[in-house]
């Protein structure tokens, strides 16, 4: 089986066009081979059926090399912009707001409107990056009328000139997303597979944190593993410029085969669910850091490695490397933030009445949460350290249910709530062509292809 391959799908021989309406991808019935290039801007699939977000117009321009700025006289611009003169400046090594303006004989006082107009403006065109472009659009006098800073390829900054300073007006261009499918057997690891079917970094991590409360990807997974994923490709203007979110995954995992499908709610926020409409997010994540080696478990009768004595281990400890991320595994509050004698720095949260977590020996918190403040589940609050009584960087992390310490490996979690009843239809018709291709995309394991004599 080809790992990677641009989906274009037929259904029982009609060609049908299917409109996923919360994803908003078109998944059309046109088969398209493993090498052949992205189809055309005009051949994308739409956002949603009723999309109608047109993207900027390219001025047109002529090459000023010794200024690093492109003059265009001609701009293919709306209403009384068309016959003024746009310039476009590519932000170099060592280039400031200040300089680009006295470059442009734009003025200081000018510069100065401008800055104090939005402080969100203000903190992102004093810090310029190479790469990314200012667009100038100059009245008759050789004033300054607009300004356009391009912070992506889909994100923008206008600033509009009006009597009294500017006018700040942010721009996102939606990018146009396609589906794309791939699938692999794991051999040695989830990662190495994974790059071999194609996946991004971003993409695996993606995959392991859809079915972290099912799997553990430190301990469970095995040779002979598989895994079919459909995810979004983005493009704006027929230009490739990044991967979205995967939208289906399957994961077979000694002989148990996990499913979800993403699914957009109304009010704009997604999960994944299973084919039935289960929840895959459970109140709590399994681990709070993404991938360590276990090295003490949960036991009640542990010799201390530095004490020397019996002292029970009422969590489980985590080796990995200092400064790693540690994520709040549940919704809650920050309850205690500091040192606590051998724990060294530690966070204790709050999750309602009956839950908490401790986290300790970290090298330093997070200090966007402080004492008292509201966490989701996968924020980073603080970052892997030895300090306490530590023989090396891990983090120590304890569950606890009415007070009372459990085993956070073995112990059950409460579900989150499934789907709405009202929204059930709706997510069964959306996801089941997205299920149909999980399975006609999954990967033949050796034993079958035996079976099948090939």
């Amino acid at each position: 089986m080809t790992p990677r391959r641009r989906l274009r799908i037929g259904f029982y021989g009609i060609a049908l066009l299917l409109a996923i309406a919360t994803g908003g991808y078109l998944i059309r019935p046109t088969l398209i081979s493993p090498g052949q290039s992205p189809a055309p801007q005009d051949a994308l699939p739409a956002l949603s059926p009723t999309d109608t977000t047109t993207p900027p117009a390219t001025m047109a321009t002529t090459s000023h090399e010794e200024s690093g700025a492109t003059p265009a006289s001609d701009a293919a611009t709306p209403g009384d912009e068309s016959d003024a003169n746009w310039i476009e400046h590519t932000i170099r090594k060592g280039d400031t707001l200040a300089g680009i303006f006295h470059q442009y004989e734009l003025g200081s006082q000018t510069l100065n409107e401008l800055l104090e107009s939005d402080k969100h403006l203000k903190r992102e065109l004093t810090r310029l990056y190479p790469g990314k472009t200012v667009k100038f659009l100059l009245d008759k006098q050789g004033g300054l009328e607009k300004l356009v800073y391009q912070r992506s390829k889909t994100e923008a900054i206008a600033a509009q000139k009006v009597t009294d300073g500017f006018d700040i007006e942010k721009i996102f261009q939606e990018p146009q997303k396609q589906l794309e499918e791939a699938a692999g057997i794991l051999e040695s690891s989830l990662y190495l597979a994974g790059k071999k079917a194609g996946l991004s970094d971003s993409l695996i991590m993606q995959l392991t944190d859809i079915f972290a409360w099912d799997i553990d990807f430190s301990r469970d997974i095995r040779p002979g593993d598989t895994f079919t994923v459909l995810y979004e490709k983005l493009y704006v203007d027929g230009e490739f410029i990044g991967n979205g979110s995967i939208v289906a995954a399957e994961f077979s995992n000694r002989g148990r085969t996990h499913r979800a499908v993403r699914f957009t709610h109304p009010d704009g926020s997604s999960e994944y669910y299973t084919p039935d409409g289960k929840t895959l997010r459970k109140a709590f994540l399994r681990m709070p850091v993404r991938s360590a080696r276990i090295t003490s478990r949960f036991n009640l009768h542990r010799r201390h490695p530095i004490l020397h004595r019996i002292r029970a281990h009422k969590g489980v400890d985590y080796a990995t490397p200092i400064g790693t991320p540690v994520r709040a595994t549940g919704d809650g509050k920050i309850i205690f933030r500091g040192r606590k004698g051998g724990y060294g720095n530690v966070i204790v949260i709050q999750h309602g009445h009956r839950y908490s977590t401790l986290y300790a020996h970290l090298h330093r918190f997070n200090s966007k949460f402080k004492l008292g403040s509201q966490v989701k589940q996968g924020d980073t609050i603080a970052y892997v350290g030895k300090s306490g009584l530590a023989t090396g960087p891990h983090l120590h992390y304890e569950f606890r249910i009415d007070g009372i310490h459990r085993d956070p490996l073995t112990v059950p979690l409460p579900d989150s709530k499934p789907i709405p009843k009202a929204l059930l239809a709706t997510f069964r018709e959306q996801s089941a062509p997205l299920l149909a291709e999980l399975e006609r995309n999954r990967p033949t394991t050796v034993a079958q292809a035996t079976d099948k004599g090939e």
